[in-house]
């Protein structure tokens, strides 16, 4: 397949520049687009066929459920069975990084939803995004535009990487702002439940719902033999090549054991915040920001773990971020990209 790759230009008249595109959507193709998340691989959500299509190209488990994106909120009604906590979250956090798991209608097919009786919805915020989706004048099915397990891409050359040569076209339209997945959530009643951390903290949520609890699995392995409710919630994610461990506990000896796996080694990787850049320098050092700038932590993980696989490290050892805020998320990310492998140094 040839992949046409297009660069967006966001001053211009978006509508001429994406009108082929949506065209190809309507007519069963693939079509990468940025969101203010990541890229998002898409397809038609109406059609069973183009769904069959996204999981060959991501090489992706067909009972892994897909996002739908809308490119307005209260188009919601049509694919699903709303409910008032739907709307009120809607109104506080829509267009953005928000993704609502409510009962789907039948015009939904089940390979969309991985066999499931639910969908999730979300409205992106990014202009692209929304633009494309309103001119195809179908909901879009998409999730992360990367060969399956790999690190979500946040800029095209990464998209480009994994597949050029399985979509119909890929927008390019610059770095993602915010550099992780949205946040997933159940709606039930009045209580939300959060299966995916993201952009939108589980604060935040409870500052407009009120009762709000997190899946064990955000920061734990899910258990095997269940269905995934949401992506990324039981198949390896987020991962490069190179084994990653994650570093928790004191600082001290962390640094101490990161140098130790150093000497000698050009073969080892390391992810660490700023400060700490000077202790542990090495050929494959990288850093992801200060220890207190969260948004930085999120915009620059899947960057980074990218990175290492244009390297020959064969280790990567990684300081972890703190399980609270924004960095719940970056966290989330952390342990399913090393695969739940922890090494803790203590208070």
């Amino acid at each position: 397949m040839k992949t046409t790759i297009r660069k967006i230009d966001r001053t211009a008249d978006l509508d001429l520049q994406l009108c082929d595109a949506a065209e190809m959507i309507r007519n069963g193709g693939l079509v990468v687009f940025p969101t203010e998340t990541v890229y998002g691989l898409g397809g038609s959500a109406l059609d069973a066929e183009a769904a069959g299509r996204i999981y060959a190209a991501k090489g992706r488990p067909s009972d892994n459920p897909l996002i739908i994106h809308m490119s307005d909120p209260s188009e919601a009604e049509k694919y699903c069975y709303t409910n008032p906590t739907y709307y009120r979250l809607a109104e506080a956090f829509m267009p953005g990084p928000l993704t609502v798991i409510m009962p789907k209608r039948d015009c939904i097919p089940l390979s969309v939803t991985g066999g499931l009786d639910t969908v999730a919805v979300r409205c992106p915020e990014d202009i692209v995004a929304r633009t494309l989706i309103r001119l195809s004048g179908v909901p879009i099915a998409a999730p992360s535009a990367n060969i399956s397990g790999r690190p979500s891409p946040t800029s095209a050359e990464h998209v480009i990487d994994d597949l050029n040569g399985r979509v119909d076209m890929i927008l390019d339209g610059g770095d993602c702002r915010i550099g992780l997945e949205s946040t997933v959530v159940k709606a039930d009643g009045d209580s939300v439940t959060v299966l995916r951390p993201g952009g939108i903290t589980p604060q935040m949520l409870s500052e407009v719902c009120g009762e709000v609890s997190l899946d064990g699995g955000i920061t734990k392995k899910s258990e095997t033999g269940t269905a995934p409710l949401a992506p990324g919630m039981k198949y390896k994610h987020y991962a490069p090549r190179a084994e990653v461990y994650l570093l928790t506990g004191n600082k001290a000896r962390i640094v101490e054991y990161i140098r130790s796996e150093l000497a000698g080694n050009d073969d080892v990787g390391v992810i660490a915040f700023d400060e700490y850049l000077p202790d542990v320098a090495g050929r494959f050092t990288v850093g992801i920001g200060s220890e207190a700038d969260y948004t930085a932590h999120a915009h620059s993980l899947f960057s980074a773990l990218r990175y290492f696989d244009t390297t020959s490290v064969v280790r990567i050892y990684a300081m972890a971020v703190e399980a609270r805020g924004i960095d719940l998320a970056t966290y989330n990310r952390m342990i399913k990209a090393a695969g739940y492998k922890i090494i803790d140094f203590g208070e």
